[in-house]
């Protein structure tokens, strides 16, 4: 579970609660309608699914599992692990690695690191992995542009929602039913109120988590490339440590050299 992402849900839906529940006097249906659901989810779920192939679609539990539950690992243990290669490949030599390479849960390094086994050249090694890297942002990004498209096209389907409102109730003034005018004005308010929360509390927050996530994926990913290469080479362990230590801040590298 990805602890900031569930604080995150937490602290907002408390607030919001708390200042709806404040301002209906607990009679929060009157925050609810069914047309600005209707207009803003619909029509936003219409927009993802006009702009993105269905095979993107359908993988949208996957990008919210991700937002939710993190499973990359931390770059201080892919400096760890990389570090225990290293040291055993100066040891026992490159080829008792072979039997870690099951062990590991990462399909990129475990990958990477067979081709080093198996004597691949350095340049095709670098190559496929840098093609494995590609690939990986790609798909990544297809799952940011879902949550950019509604938020992008959510407050306007809010705003059309509004317009829908408004004319309901321009268009009711004749008979003046004031039952009537407010749930047309309920409508268009609600409308937009809808747009700004998909918006800024759902999918632009979304967003920008797979963001990150994908940022430091690419990161980890980097540094067992570098790692891998660096060990096929045969270079002196902490020569290894050095070179994936430059992708860490200050003093997470104070600390991992206190430790070796």
């Amino acid at each position: 579970m990805d602890k900031a992402s569930l604080i995150g849900i937490i602290i907002g839906v408390v607030c919001l609660g708390f200042v709806l529940y404040e301002v209906s006097h607990g009679h929060l249906m009157m925050f609810f309608s069914l047309e600005g659901v209707l207009m803003v989810g619909g029509g936003s779920l219409s927009v993802a699914f006009m702009a993105m192939p269905m095979d993107k679609i359908k993988k949208v539990p996957a990008y919210i599992r991700r937002f939710m539950f993190h499973k990359g690992m931390d770059p201080v243990d892919v400096v760890k692990q990389m570090q225990g290669f290293a040291d055993q490949s100066r040891r026992d030599g490159i080829l008792s690695l072979e039997t870690k390479i099951a062990q590991v849960s990462d399909p990129f390094l475990a990958a990477g690191m067979k081709m080093a086994v198996d004597g691949t050249d350095p340049d095709a090694i670098e190559g496929t992995l840098r093609l494995e890297l590609a690939a990986m942002q790609e798909r990544h990004k297809a799952g940011k542009k879902f949550f950019d498209l509604l938020k992008l096209y959510g407050p306007g389907w809010g705003l059309v929602g509004t317009l829908v409102g408004q004319i309901g109730l321009f268009g009711g003034l004749a008979d003046a039913e004031v039952g009537k005018l407010g749930e047309m004005l309920a409508v268009a308010v609600g409308a937009t109120m809808y747009g700004a929360i998909l918006a800024n509390a759902i999918a632009g927050p979304i967003g920008d988590k797979l963001a990150i996530r994908s940022s430091e994926e690419i990161q980890n990913r980097e540094m067992m490339l570098h790692g891998i290469l660096s060990i096929q080479r045969g270079d002196n362990p902490r020569v290894t440590t050095e070179k994936m230590l430059a992708f860490l801040p200050a003093a997470a590298r104070t600390s991992l050299r206190a430790a070796a």
